[in-house]
């Protein structure tokens, strides 16, 4: 029976058994998230960048990116068959009223303040919200108490389970209040988001070299050495620099935008150099560029110095012309292909396993905090499938990992978090071969892989914490093996 389906079959016994309580409710509740979305929570400190991040991963400018009473309420963004916003009072939902500007989504409250709506639920058509649903968190150490409190009252919850099944985190640096909220994901006896379905991502990342055309490269040498930082390890699965800005631009970049970066790429390399120095000069100088100063500002607000600087040297130099070939191209730069890519691999392809995760853990928290005739039963199913489930078993070794509890030689331990899918869940990603490896190559290097942890697991040499790993990377290696046979 898939894993799935055993976690459904655990829950429906759990109703059964807490039929009549407020629990039977949360468990069904539960049950329901199993069919729905995979859920991401965004959030970071104030200014981080998490609505734009979120526009750029939806591909819509919906989420406010200013400081307006709306940044300071939990969003959710949910796929649909209808445009519509609803706000959550108390236990009365409101529909309200809302508008497109300048391609934004302008939402009127209503005459509501932002402290009596505890959440907005935005339903909009897009694609990139049918595999998932996201869900914008007002600023951690905002100004405001009561806004921060409320990322921690959803995510980190006194109570019952979080609602998300995964968060990415958006830092500029490793702030004292990142570590401490990251590290309240960390309780693994309840089910709150670990190590294993969190990402950092460091956002924008453009400003870390001030706007040079080497600014992502910066950035990228400042996340690798985050990312090895073991601090940070125990927090987040990765590290990623992301343009946020430019990303959420890249992706919805008009031709009359592209037209206006022409007239700075036409200028020759000295003189557009000159002119994008800084944010002032860029507005104030050289009138007979053609643009005025309104079209000039425009342009900084949606690239920033950095994106039209990269744009309009991309366009120079002949790399893109059209304004969807120049999108790619800056989607790329920006660094959101690269958490895009990060999202389908250690999230999207997971997704089954991380909602089975966060059920199972809330029904052993509810026997353990409530017992009544069969929930004693009802336990020992909870740990019969968390302790059978192969999937499990990855996930507790990738958090050994990550918080130092399985120790070994450097590559070791790459070659053990890589193979039990810390990388990815896909074979090619488990064995460190190209994407189009094909099925030889495969089988070829799960054999040689599976030979190997064989030898370590059973090493009288080995420690026990590394023998417990070995085996479960011997698992994982069969399953590989399982899986190419089933194909053939």
């Amino acid at each position: 029976m898939k894993l799935v389906d055993r976690t459904r079959s655990v829950l429906a016994h759990g109703i059964e058994v807490y039929r009549g309580t407020p629990h039977a409710a949360r468990l069904a509740t539960l049950r329901d998230r199993l069919d729905q979305p995979l859920r991401v929570a965004v959030a970071g400190r104030v200014k981080a960048g998490k609505s734009t991040l979120l526009n750029a991963l939806v591909g819509e400018r919906l989420a406010p990116t200013d400081a307006g009473e709306c940044t300071r309420i939990v969003t959710w963004y949910r796929d649909g068959h209808t445009y519509q916003v609803r706000a959550q009072v108390g236990r009365e939902q409101r529909q309200l009223r809302f508008a497109r500007e300048d391609d934004r989504l302008d939402i009127d409250l209503g005459g509501l303040r932002a402290e009596d709506v505890d959440e907005l639920v935005v339903t909009w058509p897009a694609q990139a919200l049918r595999a998932v649903t996201l869900v914008d968190t007002p600023g951690i150490g905002s100004l405001t108490e009561s806004a921060a409190r409320r990322t921690w009252d959803l995510l980190v919850p006194d109570e019952e389970e979080t609602p998300a099944d995964a968060v990415v985190y958006l830092m500029r640096h490793l702030h004292a209040g990142d570590v401490e909220f990251l590290r309240a994901f960390h309780d693994s006896e309840v089910s709150r988001p670990s190590p294993v379905n969190a990402i950092g991502v460091l956002s924008r990342a453009d400003e870390i070299a001030v706007g040079r055309l080497d600014s992502m490269a910066s950035a990228r040498r400042v996340a690798t050495r985050l990312g090895a930082d073991p601090n940070v390890r125990r927090l987040v699965q990765s590290v990623v620099p992301v343009a946020g800005l430019l990303a959420e631009t890249a992706v919805t970049l008009t031709e009359e935008e592209v037209a206006r970066l022409r007239r700075i790429a036409d200028l020759p390399v000295k003189e557009a150099e000159e002119l994008l120095l800084s944010a002032d000069r860029f507005v104030s100088s050289k009138p007979e560029l053609g643009l005025t100063e309104l079209e000039r500002t425009a342009l900084l607000t949606r690239f920033g110095v950095f994106g039209v600087r990269l744009a309009s040297t991309m366009l120079r130099r002949g790399v893109a012309e059209k304004a969807s070939e120049l999108a790619t191209e800056l989607t790329d730069r920006s660094g959101l292909g690269h958490l895009q890519e990060l999202l389908r691999s250690l999230f999207f392809e997971r997704r089954d396993v991380l909602k089975c995760r966060s059920a199972l853990l809330a029904v052993a928290e509810v026997t353990r905090g409530w017992a009544r005739p069969g929930s004693e039963r009802l336990a020992a199913e909870v740990e019969e499938v968390v302790a059978s489930a192969h999937p499990f078993n990855e996930l507790r070794v990738l958090s050994g990992l990550r918080a130092g509890w399985v120790r070994g030689k450097d590559e070791v331990l790459d070659e053990l978090e890589r193979v039990i899918g810390g990388a990815g869940g896909a074979a090619h990603q488990r064995l460190r071969l190209p994407a189009d490896a094909d099925g030889g190559q495969v089988s070829a290097a799960a054999t040689t892989a599976l030979e190997r942890w064989q030898r370590r697991a059973e090493s009288p040499m080995t420690s026990y914490e590394m023998a417990v790993a070995a085996r479960v990377a011997v698992r994982s290696c069969e399953g590989m093996l399982a899986d190419l046979a089933r194909s053939r």
